[in-house]
């Protein structure tokens, strides 16, 4: 019989092994991030067990950064690492628990499915051959990874680059949200389709600014929430700095030198099972011309996209109490611009959930799609 093994030593893998004896009881916890107490991402593969009926057990689930994201929760599952599943996962408020017989001789496991480092230097060079895009090089991470960031326009359309609408969209500011740059995946996609007329309009009239991966080091690190220096950068927007969370202070000195029209930040939720937006109600700044504009957009979504919804959410900040080192808030202050931050779950999506892979890559890929179209209704209202 093959001993049984479990491997981290790949891009964002994490898991600590407690006990590999018994095949159905075999013992684990959740990592912290590297640098810092946030621990919910995990990302592993286990070897020698095909045909075996094997119980994992995440003992320290209850003591994770987001208990709650673990209740309706599945963990998801691959066999070749580009097609992932869900299987059937309990959590009793401590342990979370999952059996499955592999088919395979070796299987992955992740808290979502993963967005390679790999990938995001293929997205990146794949779109660069084409003429709408130029490719920028902000600086360096604190592991001497590149800030990458996408400029994408039609620069011979009619319209004056200066009149253009500057749109942005960074994305995975918490590394572990994979589902965010799968998501920038989608938008960019459809966003270089010539055969799509959304897409051909908002390029002559737009200049797109996207960010795929805000946070590179903790990504490949496998981290939750944080960097190499164990900084949460969607709370770094105030006051960054070079030393600690170089991507917040290269992206936001960008932004100060091009303007900004429009802001989304792409996430991932633990604990909601819906797609949903967080906006800037709370703002200082914060006017009736923001709130028709966040209104206009909501309503624009739903009206196009059955994936979205504005039922449940974050609630609503009280006026004049945001907490402006998050990036939708600072820069919607800021900029005097619409600015949102979007949501989407680790779980399913609860109003039109798949029960065989839950709430996935591909389906981030066509959320973000989908965004261009209210981006378009309110085009004429950004400025």
């Amino acid at each position: 019989m093959t001993p049984l093994y479990i491997s981290t030593r790949f891009d964002s893998g994490a898991i600590e092994v407690l006990s590999l004896a018994d095949p159905q009881d075999i013992q684990l916890h959740i990592r912290s991030d590297s640098a810092s107490d946030f621990a919910q991402w995990f990302h592993f593969s286990l070897q020698g067990a095909c045909g075996l009926a094997v119980r994992l057990r995440f003992l320290n689930a209850g003591q994770s950064a987001y208990p709650k994201g673990w209740e309706g929760y599945r963990v998801v599952a691959s066999y070749d690492r580009q097609h992932w599943f869900r299987i059937d996962t309990g959590f009793d408020g401590q342990v979370m628990s999952c059996e499955f017989t592999p088919e395979a001789p070796c299987v992955y496991f992740a808290y979502f499915e993963p967005y390679s480092y790999e990938r995001h230097l293929d997205l990146l060079a794949s779109l660069t051959r084409s003429r709408l895009v130029t490719q920028e090089r902000l600086g360096s991470t604190l592991d001497g990874r590149d800030m990458t960031l996408l400029v994408v326009t039609d620069a011979q359309s009619a319209m004056p680059l200066a009149q253009k609408k500057k749109v942005w969209l960074i994305a995975r500011q918490h590394p572990g949200e994979s589902m965010a740059e799968w998501f920038a995946e989608g938008f960019l996609q459809r966003l270089l389709d010539g055969a799509d007329p959304v897409a051909r309009v908002l390029l002559t009239q737009c200049v797109f600014y996207v960010v795929p991966n805000m946070n590179p080091d903790g990504a490949v690190r496998g981290n939750l929430r944080t960097n190499a220096a164990g900084a949460n950068l969607n709370r770094e927007w105030a006051t960054p700095s070079l030393d600690k969370s170089p991507e917040v202070f290269l992206v936001r000195q960008k932004m100060q030198q091009v303007g900004v029209d429009l802001c989304l930040d792409a996430h991932g939720d633990e604990g909601l099972p819906y797609n949903f937006v967080a906006g800037c109600e709370g703002n200082p700044g914060y006017t009736p011309r923001l709130e028709a504009l966040e209104n206009s957009f909501k309503a624009a979504w739903l009206a196009t996209c059955p994936d979205f919804q504005t039922a449940h959410g974050y609630g609503r900040t009280p006026p004049g109490e945001s907490n402006l080192t998050l990036a939708t808030k600072w820069v919607g202050q800021h900029f005097d611009c619409l600015s949102f931050t979007i949501e989407m779950p680790f779980k399913d999506n609860a109003d039109l959930p798949d029960l065989w892979v839950g709430w996935n890559g591909e389906r981030s890929k066509r959320l973000g799609a989908s965004v261009l179209l209210p981006i378009l209704a309110l085009l004429d209202q950004l400025r």
